[in-house]
């Protein structure tokens, strides 16, 4: 799919092979008559995108409950494809739709691998795409500072392994302002072993260098592990989630809609 940005005067000529949307932080501040309102556009615009067409959208900081359980609730997430955020963002969804974890007040340090994953898995299992509920969403990209996840609903999306790496790959080469990986420059902070879920009886896994990228299984949903190179001394982390989704989204092959 081609990376490019253009101006449309209308969504007739509109030919995309896919729609990114961001920006809904933007919602914060405005009267609860004004939120809704905004959701209702963001809604009807995605319902004109022409059909086949998979739809991103990356999430950004909130505080405002409401608005973050309206999106959940009030058909944005099942209008999209695919959803991007960290674990800042996460965690508040958890909170604001009463998710698995969200008595958690904020997370400790690095988050812990098997409680992202259950919120990742619920969101999937809750509000993505199954035979009795009509959504589109399968596909979500986790990232935060030391490690990347990709979970997908299995039969939707292939080449998550190359997908995610892409996506670390780029975090790091944009944090540092390189144009390649400068081993000098970044550093392996990532767990080397975490288990894959608290809720359940998850697997433990432990990291092998050889092979970073490690998957795992879950009831229909797919799980893709990556560690972060991270930059010692970042340049440039303004837009960083963007780039990440971005260049994840590029090397994704998405399964038409049956």
């Amino acid at each position: 799919m081609n990376a490019l940005e253009v101006f449309v005067s209308s969504l007739e000529e509109f030919q995309p092979d896919l729609v990114v949307l961001s920006g809904l932080h933007m919602m914060e501040g405005q009267s609860t008559e004004l939120q809704r309102r905004r959701l209702l556009e963001v809604v009807t615009s995605i319902s004109d995108i022409p059909t086949g067409v998979p739809v991103h959208l990356e999430l950004a900081s909130m505080t405002n409950r409401e608005l973050m359980s309206s999106i959940v609730h009030q058909q944005v997430l099942p209008a999209v494809a695919s959803l991007g955020l960290n674990e800042q963002e996460l965690l508040f969804l958890s909170q604001s739709a009463s998710g698995p974890h969200s008595s958690l007040s904020s997370w400790n340090g690095v988050p812990d691998v098997g409680v992202v994953s259950d919120i990742l898995f619920w969101i999937l299992k809750e509000h993505g795409r199954s035979e009795s509920r009509a959504s589109d969403l399968t596909r979500i990209h986790f990232h935060t500072l030391v490690y990347h996840i990709l979970a997908t609903v299995d039969g939707h999306w292939a080449n998550q392994l190359a997908a995610v790496a892409a996506g670390a790959r780029v975090a790091a080469t944009q944090a540092c302002a390189t144009e390649t990986i400068d081993a000098s420059r970044v550093s392996l902070r990532a767990p080397q072993e975490f288990v894959t879920s608290r809720l359940e009886v998850g697997s433990r896994i432990v990291l092998n260098p050889r092979e970073p990228v490690v998957a795992w299984h879950r009831e229909g949903v797919s799980f893709h592990f990556t560690p972060v190179l991270v930059c010692k001394d970042p340049v440039r982390t303004v837009g960083l989630g963007d780039a990440i989704s971005a260049e994840g989204l590029f090397y994704s092959e998405v399964h038409p809609r049956s």
